[in-house]
């Protein structure tokens, strides 16, 4: 016989670890410096209906942290050109493609919206991004040689 698990739920109010503006988290004491606490809480980033949540299994007992986060809790945190297009590596290890008509530009930070997430650049990504960035008189546009596309503003 199959043996259900149990789920223990967290939420926001009651988490004891939230994420700022730039990706960065933090608990009571300030901001987490400890790489592997980090990387680990990133790639346990989860999305449901009711937000973005930390999840994790121990034993037969399945934990769901909801957590307090600025703006989004997804981050492009590097960048690369592939054949593809610009491949986007994301806070929680996830890789995808980026898309020119999904970029916007909010409170002066870039993004990128898709159907599961708003994704936001961090500084270090932001830096690799100017060399594909071009000021034009329309406006800001991402140039990637044989096409450029205006970034949107909200």
């Amino acid at each position: 016989m199959a043996r259900t698990k149990k789920q223990n739920i967290i939420p926001k109010e009651q988490a004891v670890f939230w994420m700022d503006k730039d990706g960065a988290w933090h608990n009571e004491h300030g901001e987490l410096e400890h790489h592997k606490i980090i990387k680990y809480f990133n790639q346990s980033i989860q999305k449901d209906d009711n937000g973005y949540f930390l999840c994790q299994t121990i034993n037969d007992v399945e934990e769901k942290v909801y957590f307090l986060y600025e703006e989004t809790a997804v981050f492009v945190v590097d960048l690369a050109k592939k054949d593809a297009g610009i491949e986007l590596t994301l806070n929680t290890l996830d890789t995808i493609i980026l898309d020119p008509e999904a970029l916007v530009i909010k409170k002066d930070a870039l993004f990128m919206e898709t159907d599961a997430h708003l994704i936001k650049f961090t500084q270090k990504a932001l830096a690799k991004m100017t060399s594909f960035l071009k000021d034009t008189p329309q406006g800001l546009a991402l140039n990637l040689g044989r096409t450029q596309t205006i970034i949107r503003e909200k």
